[in-house]
This record gives structure tokens, C-alpha cells and sequence, in this order.
């Protein structure tokens, strides 16, 4: 997948490891001399510490070879990464839609742009989608990851464009468009009695200033909308084009199944599949003699001093870590279920639950050899 995509979306609900499997993956690449473009939104700081930053930044940093060099990785390519910035991100829309320098500004100016660009519920899974389809083609980069928005409904960004060109070309929209009179001024009298009593009422908390300017936005906005639904409806084609793939990240608890299956049907109805499976923090069953005795021996020979009851905490500790594995066998039953008969089945990598956070170049590269081991 790595070697035929020009762009990967990683796919999972909250706190799954998502954001760490899009830079592990970014990394694989960047081995396979891949040049890599990593788009997140809202990493850990420990992350960016993993890649040498002090933070992930709205800028394209690439990371420094001296970094991989250090911790003994051999990195032909070259790995950037970049945080979302969603106001920014919709300032260029706007710029770019614009017919003039002072329609431009007008919209950058409006209170009510200024709350939907960087509040306004969906705004951030459309801008992902849209800096995606900015970047995708960009000479400069073999491929692009992306880290889609930690929602509660992951695959919000599949609806995204065609729900904010509904939000502009609503009813609601058009008839306050109608009471904008052709002297800039929002009047009432244009409107139905009833729209009009409510709208006193609004204008009485807010004040008619607020409505001028909620008036004055749908209409600027309105005037771009045909470039604007274009626009949405080639980002929307994007999502669907040959060389883009899904990556659905889940862990083997019963409710980040249950979502990544959920998530899997959506992609589906959309008339398109995931690529591949990620199960992060996996308990397996060890093929080892875990029993008090046969850990006594192994704490003598490795002269490890840990006190006489050590042996019996050690051997308890095994038998719940093999209870967890088994757990963990039974719910992905159910992930692997799913997977249909027909077709090339999707990749599946499985990543053991490590003991330690990810925060320097060294682990990262053991997750991305555990996601895409190198061939030979």
C-alpha cells in the first residue's frame, strides 16, 4: 500500500493510537525512500518530541536526517509533517474563491466568518479534506498521510462538503438573503410575518448590528457559491480516486471494534473499502514456562535480586497478561469476521501493547516495522 498510494487516511475513534500510527506509517515510507508528507491535527507533544520537535507545527517541518542518522535508521527519503490549521486552512478557500480584493476581505472581516472558520461544528473534518486535496498533487511529495479529526463519528469528513454546501444553500439562508435589500441594509418588511417576529426578538439580545453581519456574510457567501459547491464536489471526488487508501486503527477493546466496523460499513456505502487494519496494544499469549519455579531458576540465573515473594507476583502478572490475550483473541473474532470473502483481503498488522510511550525516533521505528517490516 505504501509503495502504490499517493495518499493514506488513518481512521479511528479517540485514543486508539491513531496519530501515532500516521507517523509510523510516515516513517515506513520515508525508509522505502518515500518523500512524505504527514498532515495531523492536535498531536501529543510526546510525538512531536519522537520526531526531534519541540512541537508539531501549522508550518511544513521536515525532519532532520541527522535525527534518524543518530538513532541508526537508514532513511533515503525524507518525512515533513504539519499540523492542521483549519482557520488558516479556510482563509485560503476563501482567498482563493474570491472574485476581488474587497469581496476577500469583507468575508475575512465578518464576525460570523470568523466563528464558523474556527468553531462551527464540522468546519475542521471539511478543512482537513480541503488541505488534503490542496496538498495531494503537490510535486514535492510521493505521498501524503493524513490524521482525520478526532471526532466522535470519524468518517464525519466523508459527509463533510456536501453538508456545508446544504448549510449555504439552505431555506433558512435564502430568506435572509431576501432581507438584505439592495441598499445593504437588512430590513424586515421583505420577510413573512412570523420569520420577522423572531428575528425582532434575536435582534433585541444580539442587538441589529449582529444581523447586519450575519446578512451581510450569506450574502458575500452566497455569491461564491457556485464555486464553492464545485470545489466541494471535487474534494468529495478526491476522497474516491485510485492511489488513495484507508487505514481503519483500532485496539482489541469490544467498543474500538465495535467502531472500527462501523466505520468499515460507512466506507462501504460510500462505494469504497479499507485497505488495511491496524490493532494497536495487543496482549498475546507467551510460549514460555510462566510458573513460580521455572521463574525462580530464571531470577537465579540472571542473578536478579527481587526479594522471595517476586516469583509469585511474576508468575500472577503472566497469568493475567494471558488472560488479556485470550480476551483480546475473542473480540477480534469479530473484526476478522468481517473481512469479506470476495476480493483481496485487507492487510491487518498487529502491534503488541508496548510498555512504554512512544517519544523518540528509535521506538517509532519499532511501531512502523511492526505496521510495514521491511522486505529482506
Amino acid at each position: 500500500m505504501l509503495n502504490d498510494s499517493h495518499v493514506v487516511l488513518c481512521v479511528g475513534c479517540g485514543g486508539v493510537g491513531k496519530t501515532t500510527t500516521c507517523a509510523a506509517l510516515g516513517l515506513a515510507a520515508a525508509m522505502r525512500g518515500k518523500r512524505v508528507l504527514c498532515l495531523t491535527i492536535d498531536p501529543a507533544k510526546r510525538l512531536a518530541q519522537s520526531l526531534g520537535l519541540e512541537s508539531f507545527d501549522t508550518e511544513a517541518q521536515t525532519i532532520a536526517p541527522e535525527i534518524f542518522a543518530k538513532a541508526g535508521l537508514d532513511v533515503p527519503g525524507s518525512l515533513t509533517v504539519m499540523m492542521l490549521d483549519t482557520k488558516a486552512t479556510f482563509d485560503d478557500l476563501v482567498r482563493s474563491l474570491a472574485t476581488d480584493d474587497t469581496q476577500r476581505q469583507r468575508i475575512l472581516d465578518n464576525v460570523l466568518y470568523r466563528y464558523i472558520s474556527t468553531t462551527l461544528a464540522g468546519t475542521q473534518e471539511y478543512m482537513a479534506m480541503e488541505k488534503l486535496y490542496a496538498v495531494k498533487d503537490d510535486d514535492r511529495y510521493d505521498i501524503v498521510l493524513l490524521d482525520t479529526p478526532p471526532t466522535s463519528h470519524a468518517l464525519d469528513f466523508l459527509d463533510a462538503p456536501e453538508r456545508l454546501v446544504s448549510a449555504i444553500d439552505s431555506p433558512a439562508v435564502r430568506w435572509f438573503i431576501k432581507a438584505f435589500s439592495d441598499s445593504g441594509k437588512f430590513s424586515l418588511n421583505l420577510l413573512q410575518r412570523g420569520a420577522a417576529t423572531i428575528l425582532k426578538g434575536v435582534s433585541k439580545i444580539t442587538g441589529g448590528g449582529f444581523l447586519e453581519q450575519v446578512a451581510t456574510f450569506l450574502t458575500e457567501f452566497n455569491a461564491l457559491f457556485g464555486s464553492w459547491r464545485e470545489r466541494a464536489e471535487m474534494v468529495a471526488s478526491a476522497l474516491r480516486e485510485d492511489g488513495v487508501s484507508y487505514v481503519l486503527v483500532t485496539t482489541p477493546e469490544p467498543m474500538s471494534i465495535r467502531e472500527v466496523l462501523f466505520f468499515s460499513e460507512r466506507l462501504r456505502d460510500q462505494n469504497m473499502a479499507p485497505d488495511a487494519y491496524v490493532v494497536n496494544r495487543l496482549h498475546r499469549v507467551h510460549d514460555v514456562d510462566a510458573s513460580e519455579e521455572a521463574i525462580a531458576d530464571a531470577m537465579v540465573k540472571h542473578q536478579l535480586l527481587l526479594g522471595d515473594k517476586a516469583p509469585r507476583r511474576v508468575a500472577e502478572a503472566a497469568r493475567q497478561e494471558a488472560r488479556l490475550a485470550s480476551l483480546n483473541r475473542l473480540n477480534l473474532y469479530a473484526l476478522e469476521e468481517a473481512f469479506p470473502e470476495e476480493g483481496t483481503p485487507p492487510a491487518v498488522a498487529y502491534i503488541p501493547d508496548y510498555y512504554r510511550d512512544i517519544h523518540d525516533v528509535t521506538r517509532l521505528a519499532w511501531v512502523a516495522a511492526q505496521i510495514a517490516p521491511q522486505q529482506g
